[in-house]
């Protein structure tokens, strides 16, 4: 399997799972620098870890990101409509 790496030399290996690279950002970015950091940054750093990846890949992990920011969506207009519910 392939592997690229964060801008600090952190290794990910690409094998389809997007939580491991979202766990690598919020570790490179959002940890090391103790919450402080800026969409600037965390766009720097995925723009980074893209420009290594083949047209396959980034579609790929595209579509994975797709498909959970839309579960994520339905779950939190279910969220706020149970909300709305409890609220009657």
């Amino acid at each position: 399997m392939r592997t690229i790496k964060t801008t600090s030399g952190h290794a990910i290996t690409l094998d389809g799972d997007l939580l491991a690279v979202l766990e690598a950002l919020f570790s490179e970015v959002t940890a090391k620098r103790e919450l402080e950091r800026s969409y600037e940054d965390l766009t720097r750093e995925i723009e980074h870890l893209v420009t290594q990846m083949t047209p396959e890949e980034v579609r790929a992990y595209f579509a994975e990101s797709l498909f959970l920011n839309q579960v994520k969506y339905e779950n939190d207009k279910l969220e706020s409509y149970m909300r709305k519910l409890e609220k009657k």
